[in-house]
């Protein structure tokens, strides 16, 4: 009952979020998410009734759970899908974009908890939180709410209290960072002219739904007969069929002694990527792949995605954390401008004719998700004529090279690692990722 309550609420906060989204002109002009905005007014809604102390039989642990698991489903759900190989996905600029991107944002990933941790410090005094919980944010700028949700739960695990609101929380405040800068950073380089393929953004995409004279597109093609099972209802199944199986090897990596196994064990969207990856190999063993079809399938990772930003935001409950909520929107600030500085200044010196595109894909992507990158680059490219969605897709295999930021931070958090040696190693490994930049000569001279 708990779930559903919590289900249907977010679902309400949704349907408003799409009519504000049609109706208001500012939140049309802006491009502002549906599923943002319905984290707002949830976010709002809910404490409101938490100060009230009117108990609406839900609260924030359970958006937390839902948040988590969703997470593991997307991740899934993206592993099951076939990615298809465009003509453009060799050559040698989207490869210059999608490296460059990738390395800054695995520099990112390592200077974010380096400068959260230094911010905590400094407010520490007068919250009283452990300066390790400013290391919860690059998991939440520069992952989003579904890692924030899971590394914040294994640092729970290690004893820090709240520690899955408190990156939750920093991932709803990156959703906010990404479009309070990015907009206006996208509409400064329309006027200057930046942006070559900005064009007129269709009526349909600023209102946010097609009208019925507008719907020509077919959804999806059945690979099942309705009368014997629904297409839908097989490709959730092979999800359900998934997630036990991660069950498992999340169950075999806590034999593993020591943190590596509690941590990996903890991991479940990475053990459902694994599980995933199983069961799609298995079924062009078997010959069965023909039964899944890669529309739906990117649908079903949409559907995930939308309900992990609202249910992220409706996870944050200001009473509990308290004074701490201070200190976590300055530390936010210290990352929102460290992430918009390190963006813009080697966004422009990739080397690439859109660069300035790619910029603004980085960003929304460091502060929160790539359909967020995404997002911000359709405002400045509609009809997506660069290549940088394409990259950006591209980057999430280059984002492999940041493996070591978060063994560390999860060895900090298991006390294998002290803070300063944290310091000393995120430092190195910034040179590290700075030094990749020049090697594969994708920091040069600027380019707008």
């Amino acid at each position: 009952m708990s779930f559903m309550l919590a289900f249907g609420l977010s679902s309400i906060m949704l349907c408003m979020g799409m009519l504000l989204r049609a109706k208001v002109p500012a939140m049309r002009k802006l491009l502002v998410p549906t599923s943002v905005i319905a984290g707002i007014l949830g976010f709002v809604f809910l404490n409101i009734l938490s100060a009230l102390d009117i108990d609406f039989g839900v609260g924030s642990d359970m958006y937390t759970e839902i948040v988590n698991n969703l997470f593991t489903i997307s991740f899934i759900s993206i592993s099951l899908t076939d990615t298809p190989k465009g003509k453009e996905s060799g050559t040698k600029s989207v490869a210059q974009g999608a490296f460059g991107m990738g390395i800054v944002w695995c520099l990112l990933y390592a200077l974010q908890p380096l400068i959260g941790m230094g911010a905590a410090t400094v407010v520490v005094r007068f919250s009283g939180m452990d300066n390790a919980y400013g290391t919860l944010v690059p998991f939440a700028f520069a992952q989003g709410p579904g890692q924030a949700a899971a590394f914040g739960k294994i640092y729970e695990s290690y004893g820090y209290q709240n520690a899955g609101m408190v990156a939750v929380t920093f991932a709803a405040i990156g959703f906010c960072s990404a479009f309070l800068v990015g907009i206006p950073f996208a509409k400064k380089g329309i006027k200057k002219e930046l942006a070559k393929n900005c064009g007129k953004i269709e009526e349909h995409i600023l209102r946010g739904y097609f009208r019925k004279e507008e719907q020509t597109d077919y959804m999806v093609k059945d690979t099942t007969c309705s009368s014997n099972i629904e297409t839908l209802t097989f490709h959730f199944a092979l999800i359900g069929i998934c997630y036990l199986l991660a069950v498992g090897i999340s169950k075999l990596f806590a034999l593993i002694p020591g943190f590596f196994g509690s941590s990996m064990s903890g991991l479940m969207f990475m053990n459902g990527m694994f599980a995933a990856y199983i069961v799609k190999w298995l079924m062009k063993k078997l010959g069965l792949d023909f039964l899944k079809e890669n529309t739906l399938q990117n649908k079903i990772t949409g559907w995930t995605a939308d309900y992990l930003v609202v249910c992220s935001f409706m996870a944050v409950e200001v009473k509990v954390l308290g004074q701490w909520i201070v200190p976590i929107i300055v530390i936010s600030i210290f990352i929102t401008v460290l992430t918009a500085a390190v963006c813009f200044f080697f966004g422009k010196r990739f080397g690439g004719s859109n660069d300035f595109e790619r910029t603004l894909g980085l960003y929304g992507t460091c502060t929160g998700t790539v359909p967020s990158g995404i997002s911000l680059v359709r405002i400045v490219d509609p009809e997506f004529k660069t290549s940088t969605a394409v990259e950006l897709g591209m980057m999430n295999l280059v984002m492999l090279f940041s493996t070591p930021v978060y063994i560390l931070l999860l060895a900090m958090a298991a006390g294998e690692v002290t803070k300063s040696m944290l310091a000393i190693s995120l430092l190195a490994l910034s040179v590290v990722y700075l030094v990749l930049l020049k090697v594969f000569k994708v920091w040069g001279k600027k380019t707008y």
